[in-house]
């Protein structure tokens, strides 16, 4: 075993091949963050308890699984929480219609509740049998008289763990040899934290990312994305940043990457006007180059064998290719003021719609071929995209459809076209697990409850985005336009717009609370948003939860959807505060929550001090949040904000300070700076004891 880093230990058998997630990385191990996570000095498991051999296939690998263990990560997956007993193949695919490991984004790590995490370092389509299999004569001495037989198909076929002691098995095709990667605990959340510090950290959004987003209608021209701005401010609504879609070019499948001159005449005198109304613009691409490109020509030979959508696949894991791609990028959107890109369609389609994109057996300069650069095109997309941000000094956040390995550092959040609101929940629960952010996005709804719990979700996730290319005006103006037959509005239409309008401030309200959540991403590689069982792993009731999630250190969060007027809520060990009355409840109990339409159940930790900004209707770069703080019970524990100038790199260089706030009952609040930041981005108005 050779020890990679503290609390990291990594396994060689063979030799591996050149292209995995550890030789193509670009982000540095973050060693001394990880000084300050207790290691006991010893690998999580024993180089004699790892089983690997050559096959036919490639090399089969073993590791033990203790009978009470419960395995969950394996990246973004969308049919289920709790992997153990699954089997999992990590493969890109933008339409995971089974719980089969096809997501857009699979990972080959996983964590045990155990406390110690198991990273596979390859980029083919490894499969995962997670305790699902026992060695032959294993089950000799069951008590098989105890045992029902079974008759029913659920019986026969249904969901079943293998008992006892087991081992995770893991098939990885082609390859000679392997590098495994182990991650001590001691608990499951410092595991999953010590992969991400692995990664280079997680990411710190700019401060104007953590707002409220509006993509605006497909077919959306000059005249519409205007009229849009403006309504937005008249109405009072916040919005931060305004996305287009693909009409913006002059051709999209593929892309020209020119903007549309009919569609868009004079486009930077729009940018302009909303650049001057406080909007960050962001903007939809794939990454197949037509043929009317300026970067075709360049990048012909430095593509791979076929084309996708009559367009180029340019080969990014070459520097001169990635070079190309991003300078200009940087030349003509970047330094002209766009603060970010939508990347669509870097994944895979096999199973809903027509396979478009290229086969396994394409080859790349690089040496890449189909599969690896399946598995690894999300991650050198991002990297690509946020090399002129990194050039001017400036962080984006953005969307990306498809990510993998080590790409906790990336500003980029997954979405997907597929549209179920449970399963937009579980990925907010998932994807904390191995280094990825998800949007549970708002696109058409179809009745106003569902635009009003679909809101309510999204505020309460990483990206607050509504995703509307699929109709021409605001959600709460299309519903009520379905259900009146003369095309006229509902005359409902201003009360729903001003629900999900205050709802909208709410967001605004906890940015202060966020944004010290992802600098705890970016420094210590705590996930911002993540399952209950991280950081409850001792408590059975937490092992399945799949429709709740801890959103930073404090708060709890359980969606509703539509059609559900009341749900059971699970609050862990503590004490508990409602996040909207105040009501008192006792941890480790399940309550039945029957919260009014326009709220969602939300819990605070007994003994929190929660800042909450008063609304502002977008994040500027001389934005002062004014803030109010909640003393949840009678000893809260002191509260760490993160203050920097919200949109540059300087935080790297420590240019930063830590704003301690503190309460006592015969002193009230004190709030106490250090750092070496000269500006002042949040200012105490008040301090509530509730």
């Amino acid at each position: 075993m050779e020890v990679v880093a503290n609390g990291i230990w990594k396994y060689r058998y063979g030799i591996p091949e050149k292209h995995t997630p550890v030789s193509l990385r670009t982000t540095e191990i973050k060693k001394d963050s990880l000084q300050h996570i207790k290691s006991m000095g010893k690998s999580p498991i024993l180089k004699e308890d790892i089983s690997i051999k050559k096959t036919l296939r490639g090399v089969l690998i073993e590791l033990p699984l203790k009978a009470e263990e419960q395995i969950y990560g394996f990246g973004l997956q969308l049919h289920s929480v709790n992997q153990t007993g699954r089997k999992k193949v990590i493969r890109v695919n933008s339409d995971p219609v089974a719980d089969t490991g096809d997501s857009h984004a699979p990972v080959p790590f996983y964590v045990s509740n155990a406390g110690y995490g198991v990273f596979i370092d390859t980029l083919r389509y490894a499969t995962f049998y997670v305790g699902s299999n026992l060695r032959k004569g294993k089950s000799e001495t069951k008590k098989f008289d105890e045992k029902k037989i079974g008759t029913s198909e659920i019986e026969l076929y249904g969901y079943q763990i293998a008992e006892g002691d087991r081992n995770v098995i893991v098939d990885v095709p082609f390859v000679e040899g392997i590098d495994i990667y182990l991650f001590e605990g001691p608990n499951m959340r410092e595991a999953v934290q010590r992969y991400n510090l692995f990664s280079g950290g997680g990411v710190l959004p700019p401060a104007w990312g953590l707002g409220m987003w509006y993509r605006a209608y497909s077919a959306a021209e000059r005249e519409d994305i205007e009229r849009l701005a403006e309504t937005f401010r008249n109405d009072h609504i916040p919005v931060d940043v305004f996305g287009i879609e693909p009409g913006w070019q002059t051709k999209a499948y593929s892309c020209s990457f020119i903007w549309d001159n009919n569609r868009f005449p004079e486009h930077e005198q729009m940018l302009k006007g909303l650049y001057d109304k406080q909007y960050r613009v962001n903007l939809w691409e794939h990454l197949f180059v037509h043929p009317t490109s300026p970067i075709y020509p360049p990048l012909k030979h430095l593509s791979g064998d076929y084309e996708v959508w009559e367009g180029l696949v340019p080969d990014l894991a070459m520097k001169e290719a990635k070079d190309i791609f991003a300078n200009y990028h940087l030349e003509q959107f970047v330094e002209k003021g766009i603060s970010g890109f939508k990347l669509d369609e870097c994944d895979n389609s096999d199973f809903v719609h027509s396979s478009w994109s290229f086969p396994e057996v394409s080859q790349f300069p690089s040496g890449l071929d189909g599969e690896q650069m399946h598995n690894l095109l999300g991650n050198l997309y991002q990297e690509t995209i946020n090399q002129p941000f990194k050039q001017i000094g400036k962080r984006t956040l953005s969307q990306v459809r498809s990510s993998g390995a080590l790409a906790s550092s990336y500003p980029f959040v997954l979405y997907s076209d597929l549209y179920d609101h449970k399963v937009f929940v579980r990925g907010v629960v998932n994807a904390g697990f191995s280094g990825l952010l998800w949007v549970p996005e708002v696109r058409q709804a179809s009745s106003s409850e569902d635009l009003i719990r679909r809101i309510q979700t999204v505020i309460f996730s990483p990206h607050a985005l509504l995703n509307c290319w699929r109709i021409p005006n605001p959600p709460w103006m299309q519903v009520d336009r379905e259900k009146n037959i003369n095309g006229e509005f509902h005359e409902n239409f201003e009360h729903i717009r001003d629900i999900c309008k205050r709802l909208f401030e709410i967001r605004m309200s906890l940015i202060p609370y966020l944004y010290a959540s992802f600098a705890n991403y970016y420094f210590k590689g705590i996930p911002p948003f993540r399952a209950l069982v991280m950081d409850y792993p001792n408590d059975p009731n937490t092992y399945d939860i799949d429709d709740q999630y801890m959103m930073g250190e404090s708060i709890v969060v359980a969606p509703l959807i539509t059609g559900e007027t009341s749900r059971c809520v699970y609050l862990p060990k503590g004490n508990w505060r409602d996040f909207w009355t105040h009501e008192h409840y006792e941890g480790e109990k399940t309550y039945r929550i029957t919260p009014d339409l326009e709220r969602v159940p939300v819990f605070v930790k007994e003994n929190t001090l929660l800042p909450l900004a008063k609304p502002v209707q977008y994040i500027s770069d001389e934005t002062v949040f004014a803030l109010n703080v909640k003393v949840f019970g009678d000893a809260p524990e002191e509260m760490h904000l993160f203050e920097d100038d919200g949109i540059s790199y300087d935080f790297e260089k420590g240019v930063y300070n830590k704003v301690s706030l503190s309460w006592d009952p015969k002193s009230n609040g004190t709030v106490h700076r250090t750092g070496n930041y000269s500006g002042k981005r949040y200012q105490i108005i008040s301090w509530e004891k509730v």
